[in-house]
C-alpha cells in the first residue's frame, strides 16, 4: 500500500473468477493523484506483481463508484472501484 500524507483511499472490489484467482475480495489502495482506470490497474500490479496475468486482460470490466466505466475513466480518493470478468451467457 502506498502510503504518505497526500494520499487518498481507493477501495477495490473483485468479483466472480477474478477473486477466486486473486484470493483478495476487496484491497484499499492510497493514490497521491487522480488516475485513469488503466492506469490504477499498472499501479495495483507495481503492489501486487502476481496479479499481472489477471489484471491485464483486456476483457476486464471496471466499474466506478457503481458505474461501468471505460478504462480512461478517472479514480480519484474516496472513489470505489469494481473489477469483474468478462460476461459470457446463452
Amino acid at each position: 500500500m502506498v502510503t504518505g500524507n497526500d494520499a487518498e483511499q481507493v477501495k477495490l472490489l473483485f468479483f466472480g473468477q477474478l477473486k477466486e484467482r486473486l484470493q483478495c475480495a476487496n484491497y484499499t489502495i492510497a493514490i497521491k493523484q487522480p488516475l485513469s482506470i488503466k492506469q490504477l490497474k499498472s499501479h495495483l500490479i507495481s503492489l501486487q506483481p502476481s496479479w499481472q496475468a489477471a489484471l491485464n486482460n483486456d476483457l476486464l470490466i471496471a466499474a466506478v463508484n457503481q458505474q461501468i466505466a471505460q478504462q480512461q475513466a478517472i479514480v480519484k480518493g474516496g472513489d470505489e472501484v469494481a473489477f469483474f470478468p468478462p460476461v459470457t451467457g446463452g
